[in-house]
């Protein structure tokens, strides 16, 4: 009998974690990764797995963010020792990922042990190090789309093009039981159909068991072609009142996606002469990495871009600034206006749009687009829920700069697309709703069942099914 155990991503957005044992065919973990919203350096910090990670099989990574990577170097540290399937543009992110996340974890901590110095308290030790992160990089074992290949005598493995980022993959699992093949599928995070530079996330027509994402199984995203309108709209005015522009972006996928928007706008004439930065190492790197992989992208997107003569992201803007040390982020302060600032953190839970904020944020001429998910619990949805005042670097700062949301700007399919995804399955499979706020996956829950005769769950943290 096979189970699939929730430890993370259980009615809630971020943390996705799931343990899949079967008797014969081994115990895998899909994802592994950390709780956004939370205080890295202590809710995240003393991670206790609920399994004994040396007892790992493997490990199966969807994609390289870090709500569903960022706790696979503690799970090494914990023992864990692979291998670590993922998609060959996975593996290149994630030296990114996890290098990144690790500076800022290792300056959080010499902040707080600092403090904790001072007032005569025992300090914080590391819950990793770079030896961990090392580790783990060795551990990664690339699986190409669509290439199936086998765990155990028992299990094989296959994934498919989700579209929401680079290299991520609907996960399809088959396990031999009694003489009987069971299909167990996890949709990652699916992207939406014609998501700029993603291909449409491929559709599965068989599986006993599907665990899909429901971020936004409320509701649909706004059309692209209104949002690129707003958009375009938002940044004239801005330029008008001189003012500058931050636009807090997920180094993976929404940065590239920007860029390329804004290439389209300025091959259109509707883009003013604005200084573009973006300002964030990890994204820089992660842009260097789609060019690696630009075979992946899709290919007519490409091709509205110069004529299709691009063999690179990097030559959509001319006048893109890459700022890759700290002094050159620093000097951008100086600029008065017709800055137009790319930076992580997505959610703003650290990166240099911090530091971007905190000069900016509280002059009325500036404007914040927000163009991602914010989850509850972090900066981002703090001001978009319309916080008057931020907490930033010990200090409150007024927060006077106009904020604009871009909805369609989600790498993230929305109910219409998610119903067609889980639509191509024949016969109705087992669904288990994960990836999502409970009133978000409820409302997603009731569509499948009054518009496809399909009864879903919505498991909570550390339930167990068997399939």
């Amino acid at each position: 009998m096979a189970t699939v155990t929730f430890i993370g991503a259980a009615q809630q957005v971020t943390g996705s974690c799931y343990l899949v044992e079967s008797g014969h065919g081994g115990r895998y973990l899909f994802d592994c990764g950390i709780h956004q919203g939370a205080d890295d350096l202590h809710d995240n910090r003393e991670v206790q797995f609920p399994f004994k990670p040396g007892e790992l099989t493997g490990l199966i990574l969807s994609h390289a963010h870090l709500d569903h990577s960022g706790n696979i170097p503690r799970l090494v540290q914990q023992g864990f020792r692979g291998p670590l399937y993922c998609t060959h543009a996975t593996a290149l992110m994630l030296k990114v990922m996890w290098e990144d996340a690790l500076g800022i974890y290792e300056k959080d901590l010499e902040y707080e042990n600092l403090r904790r110095e001072r007032r005569g308290a025992e300090p914080l030790e590391a819950a990793y190090d770079a030896d961990d992160v090392a580790r783990a990089l060795k551990l990664c074992t690339p699986v190409a789309f669509r290439e199936c290949v086998r765990l155990n005598p028992q299990a094989t493995l296959c994934f498919h093009d989700s579209g929401h980022i680079l290299g991520s993959a609907i996960v399809e699992m088959k396990i031999t039981e009694d003489g009987r093949e069971k299909t167990l599928v996890f949709s990652g995070d699916l992207g939406k159909r014609g998501a700029p530079l993603m291909n449409d996330p491929a559709l599965l027509t068989h599986a006993d068991v599907v665990m899909m994402e429901g971020t936004y199984g409320n509701r649909d995203h706004r059309p692209m072609e209104a949002t690129i309108k707003q958009f375009e709209t938002v940044l004239h005015e801005t330029w008008e009142r001189k003012g500058n522009v931050m636009i807090p972006a997920f180094a993976i996928g929404r940065s590239q996606e920007i860029l390329y928007h804004l290439g389209r706008m300025q091959e259109a004439g509707t883009l003013d002469p604005w200084q573009i930065f973006l300002d964030s190492p990890m994204g820089i790197a992660i842009t260097t990495i789609y060019d690696e992989c630009y075979e992946l992208l899709d290919k007519d997107d490409l091709k509205k871009i110069h004529g299709g003569f691009c063999d690179s992201l990097q030559c959509f803007l001319p006048q893109l600034h890459f700022t890759k040390d700290q002094n050159s982020s620093l000097a951008i302060n100086k600029i008065k206006s017709g800055a137009l600032i790319i930076a992580g953190s997505g959610m703003c839970t650290g990166g240099r749009i911090k530091h971007h904020f905190k000069h900016r944020i509280w002059n009325e001429r500036n404007t914040v687009i927000f163009c991602g998910f914010q989850a509850k619990g972090t900066l981002g949805r703090h001001i978009v829920d319309g916080a008057k005042m931020i907490r930033l670097f010990g200090s409150e700062i007024a927060v006077h700069a106009r904020i604009e949301t871009l909805g369609g700007f989600s790498a993230h399919a929305g109910q219409s697309d998610l119903l067609n995804w889980i639509g191509s399955f024949q016969p109705k499979p087992r669904v288990m709703l994960v990836h999502g706020e409970p009133e978000t996956l409820k409302v997603l829950q009731e569509k499948l069942r009054t518009d496809q005769q399909l009864q879903a769950d919505i498991p909570h943290q550390g339930e167990v099914i068997t399939f």
